[in-house]
């Protein structure tokens, strides 16, 4: 009798076993249909962002532009021959004004277009050369930030933009809700939502790379600005030395 008992409960648990076995099989065969996830494309987003991801390609498509020309502008303006100085300084002294003056139209740079203008007004007061000098040096700078303030522009744009686009796919979303009133379904929603950021996430990305340009050819101008100075102060001593003397 108690053979039996045991015999009959072996038979009821391998039973048990086998069932659960059959159920954790047919668990892990329907596991991948259940975890294939649709993949997100960059591009599907990018189209699904609406207008405003056009906007935010062109204003970045500018920006790179702008970065390139200017950086490559600013890196010829900030190149220097070290006996630029030396030679105008020999040319003043041995009375080669005109010498000095053809050097400089030779020398295409900003310290020389600064250098010739002060040669041309030798003769008047110091005073007048100096600002005569100081005003090409203002319109030396003006060329050389032209398309800084589109940079500046777009660094606090972009992100303003994306945000408008999120905030009119959230407004589209709530509308679409609304109008399907119960039969509302929540993956709808969800899409609509994901789908409203990536303009958030896109004007972010713009305005990031819009600002760390703007910044790095502000202190490149900044740097050709302090020794176009230094070029100024020179030429003034040098013009003051043979009154000196």
């Amino acid at each position: 009798m108690f053979l039996s008992n045991f015999i009959q409960q072996s038979d009821q648990t391998a039973g048990y076993i086998v069932d659960a076995a059959t159920e954790t099989t047919d668990i892990i065969s329907a596991q991948p249909a259940a975890q294939t996830v649709q993949e997100l494309s960059l591009w599907d987003l990018c189209v699904d962002g609406g207008w405003i991801m056009i906007v935010l390609a062109v204003l970045l498509i500018i920006a790179i532009y702008i970065f390139v020309e200017r950086s490559l502008v600013i890196n010829k303006a900030g190149r220097e021959d070290g006996s630029f100085m030396k030679r105008i300084k020999d040319y003043i002294h041995d009375g080669e004004i005109s010498s000095a003056y053809r050097l400089c139209e030779n020398t295409d740079s900003p310290y020389s277009r600064l250098i010739a203008k002060g040669l041309s007004r030798i003769g008047r007061p110091m005073n007048d050369v100096l600002v005569t000098i100081e005003n090409t040096g203002n319109l030396e700078v003006a060329n050389l930030s032209k398309g800084l303030p589109w940079l500046a522009t777009t660094a606090a744009g972009a992100p303003m933009l994306g945000f408008l686009g999120t905030v009119i796919g959230m407004v589209q979303s709530f509308y679409a809700i609304a109008q399907s009133g119960n039969s509302a379904e929540i993956g709808s929603f969800a899409d609509g939502i994901y789908t409203a950021l990536v303009t958030t996430v896109a004007g972010l990305i713009v305005g990031i790379i819009a600002l760390f340009a703007y910044n790095y050819l502000v202190s490149r101008v900044n740097k050709v600005m302090n020794r176009m100075e230094a070029r100024i102060m020179d030429f003034m001593d040098l013009l003051n030395e043979p009154a000196n003397n």
